[in-house]
């Protein structure tokens, strides 16, 4: 259950990320819902791995939506750093 809540959990923080952090990274939505979900995957690890969180399994708890918003706005931001032109 963990990776399909992971894949959930990123649709939906792409797109709060997104608004989070509006600009010019190009892609469209479709870049950023999947660069949400790797986001997400990033956040899930993170919580597992570094911060001892657990797993990202349940839907309505607030660390699964931050851990999965924050990996988004990472990835979302090290996209944007790698795609911007100079």
């Amino acid at each position: 259950m963990g990776i399909l809540t992971w894949i959930i959990f990123g649709l939906l923080a792409g797109a709060i990320a997104k608004m989070i952090m509006p600009g010019n990274q190009g892609g469209g939505w479709l870049i950023t819902i999947i660069l949400g979900i790797i986001g997400a995957f990033l956040g899930g690890a993170i919580g597992v791995y570094i911060l001892h969180w657990g797993d990202v399994t349940s839907f309505w708890n607030p660390r699964s939506w931050i851990l999965a918003i924050g990996g988004a706005l990472i990835v979302l931001w090290i996209y944007g750093m790698a795609t911007k032109k100079s």
